[in-house]
């Protein structure tokens, strides 16, 4: 029988699709971030910010973060002869991004900078490297945040506070002392309490005296431990009755000794999002723990952590919405459909646009808010400012990313949804920083009892509403009717979300008019601030100067 040889179809043309996204200079194309860099007090970081911002649009970094997270990390529990290790195996390219990070002191900055400015810094290049990608982001910013934990036991800081202020990662699972870098993590979560860490049942006991910078023994489990091949753990446990309040305590991961500390890791968690950065369960075992702080003032140390862990859940997803926005710009200019670009077609250009306008407010807010951190060391009032404010920004930017990110994917379309590009990634990683640190209604509840408890951190976030005076008609309403509804007190707590929304937007709003040029301080103040309806992207009110607004996000 003869068999014809099979045809050899030629392959199909590739028309009216964009060209790779390739490299891009993050910072260089970010006119926002350039402003406010300069503007918040931090222009003398710009050369290692803009260098920062080269790297992270680079094609390796960009490709890092892709292979980060294709390849998620893997937990070995025991070694080949039945040891127990529980060390977890990272994809090479997690371990690069880590030393990108660490190198160019996104984790440091904060603390090492000799001028002010360093929080906003630390900001800065956090916010370009989470547009590469945001897992590494995480370690980054507990060993940033576990700083000023550290500095409430001095003894113990002296040890560990210039380790982690190191530029140079080390990822061996090896004593600390002898790494030339290290990372902190932080176990605070149980099973049965979530964010009420009160509910926690983790037990301390002394291995010789109680108290500050004393050794102890730990016996528990810990829900969510982020990293956790971190080199010491944060953590929370009681030392006697539950009366007697929360203790804080270091975990490093090995004892004085040189032995495994008694950190059993239970399992990582199959997370939705962030998938290139591991966590886990773990169970404390008579584990060894140093306490940091006064016994029982526990909750009082950690607080201090969390404030500085908020301000990086605060700018994470204004990062995440700047990287789905430029995928969004890059698409619409070079895809066209009925004849015209799509960056032509006006309703396009009304969606674009708006989505830009919330980029800019996320950025402004958190930007000013690290210069508050900045300035807060020695005074009081800008110290309760910096409480309240990154609370009500850190809510906000996390309420407005998933729903943009997945209107920015519709800007795309089926291709944005696909694994090749990054949106995808971007949107599972979207509700994370909403939900870690405490969700929504924790952080509402939060700025109900910053207010009562530090009536002079309203007074301060008012008066900065008020700098802005002047400047919008409608952002002076929107202003008066904040004030009328805070004092109103009745069913504030069923109100917090309400007031959470307004506070936010009366800030942001009053950044813009201060800082942005008039075409966007406009634009967001008539679609955030009037009584109109304008819940969904793309609904504009008329007069707005799109152009100006997509020129200015599209800078490259």
């Amino acid at each position: 029988m003869r068999r014809d040889p099979i045809k050899v179809l030629k392959t199909h043309t590739v028309e009216n699709q964009p060209p790779a996204f390739g490299e891009r200079d993050l910072y260089a194309t970010d006119t926002p971030l350039r402003e406010a860099l300069h503007r918040e007090g931090a222009g003398w970081a710009e050369a290692r910010v803009a260098h920062v911002g080269r790297l992270a649009g680079s094609e390796q970094v960009l490709r890092w973060g892709d292979q980060a997270n294709r390849y998620p990390p893997v937990l070995h529990s025991f070694d080949a002869y039945g040891r127990r290790i529980d060390e977890v195996e990272f994809h090479p390219a997690y371990h690069e991004l880590m030393s990108l990070a660490m190198a160019h002191e996104v984790h440091s900055i904060a603390w090492t900078a000799e001028a002010p400015g360093g929080h906003v810094a630390h900001v800065a290049l956090a916010y370009l490297l989470t547009q590469a990608e945001a897992g590494v982001l995480c370690p980054m910013a507990m060993t940033y945040a576990g700083v000023p934990a550290l500095r409430y036991q001095p003894d113990i800081a002296a040890q560990w506070v210039p380790r982690c202020l190191s530029t140079r990662y080390d990822a061996r699972c090896i004593p600390a002392a002898e790494k030339t870098g290290i990372t902190l993590g932080m176990a605070m979560t149980e099973k049965q309490g979530g964010s009420d860490v009160r509910a926690n049942t983790t037990r301390a006991t002394p291995v010789d005296r109680p108290g500050a910078g004393q050794a102890y023994r730990l016996t528990g489990h810990k829900w969510f431990c982020s990293a956790p091949m971190s080199d010491a753990f944060l953590t929370l446990a009681y030392t006697g009755e539950r009366s007697g309040g929360l203790s804080c305590f270091l975990v490093p991961r090995w004892t004085p000794e040189g032995l495994r500390n008694r950190i059993f890791v239970q399992r990582l968690k199959d997370k939705l999002g962030n998938r290139s950065n591991a966590s886990s369960e773990i169970e404390y075992d008579h584990t060894w723990a140093l306490m940091l702080g006064e016994e029982g003032q526990g909750l009082h140390v950690i607080l201090d952590m969390v404030h500085h862990t908020r301000l990086d859940t605060a700018y994470a997803p204004a990062g995440l919405m700047r990287a789905a926005l430029v995928q969004a710009l890059h698409h619409a200019h070079h895809r066209s459909a009925f004849q015209r670009r799509l960056i032509d077609q006006p309703l396009m250009r009304a969606v674009l646009a708006d989505l830009a306008l919330d980029v800019e407010a996320a950025l402004a807010g958190v930007m000013r808010v690290a210069r508050a951190f900045d300035e807060s060391a020695n005074d009081a009032q800008v110290r309760a400012f910096a409480r309240l404010a990154v609370a009500v920004v850190k809510f906000w930017n996390n309420k407005r990313c998933p729903p943009f990110i997945a209107e920015a994917m519709e800007c795309v379309g089926g291709i944005g949804y696909v694994e090749e590009l990054p949106l995808a990634r971007l949107y599972r990683e979207a509700p994370l920083n909403g939900i870690w640190e405490g969700s929504g209604n924790v952080i509402c509840l939060d700025i109900l009892r910053t207010i009562q408890r530090q009536p002079e951190s309203l007074a301060a976030f008012l008066a900065e509403l008020d700098l802005a005076r002047g400047g919008s008609a409608g952002l002076d309403a929107a202003i008066d009717a904040l004030k009328a509804e805070l004092r109103d007190t009745s069913s504030l707590e069923a109100r917090a979300r309400r007031l959470a929304e307004r506070m936010a937007l009366c800030f942001t709003a009053s950044l813009l008019v201060r800082y942005a040029p008039p075409e966007v301080a406009d634009a967001f103040c008539a679609a955030r601030l009037s009584g109109e309806l304008h819940r969904i992207y793309g609904t504009l009110p008329a007069g707005v100067d799109v152009d100006a607004i997509i020129e200015r996000a599209a800078a490259a």
